[in-house]
Formats: structure tokens, C-alpha cells, sequence
């Protein structure tokens, strides 16, 4: 398992949330799972930017969740 943290900020509110994921996990499966859906259901996951510490990950279908 590995422990990350998924963040969203929207003009008017943010939300950081810890979650635990099986090694392996896609980040964008990490993403979807999380549930950070419910708090901001006006974004589409499936198909949205998704980065590391600010940088765009091109690959997030594929790149793999690590700790740290």
C-alpha cells in the first residue's frame, strides 16, 4: 500500500485528502478513487490534467502513484 495525498483548489474552496492505494495504482485510478469527486462534482476526472507538486504529468493514465 502507499500512502498520497490528492489535492484539488477551486477559486473559492480546496480540499487535500489522504488516501491509502494499492502499489501499482495509476494516478489518475488514485485520482477517481479518492473520492475528491464528491466534494467538487463539476470536475470531469476522466479526462483532466492531472500533475505532481504543480507539474503536468503527461502519462497519469499510466504513471504509477509513489510515496513522498
Amino acid at each position: 500500500m502507499v500512502e498520497i495525498e490528492v489535492g484539488y483548489a477551486a477559486v473559492d474552496r480546496q480540499a487535500l485528502l489522504a488516501v491509502t492505494m494499492p502499489v501499482g495504482t495509476s494516478l489518475r485510478a488514485a485520482v477517481l478513487a479518492s473520492g475528491i469527486a464528491l466534494q467538487f462534482p463539476e470536475l470531469v476526472l476522466a479526462d483532466c490534467p492531472l500533475g505532481i507538486f504543480g507539474k503536468v504529468v503527461a502519462d497519469a493514465d499510466v504513471r504509477v502513484v509513489q510515496p513522498g
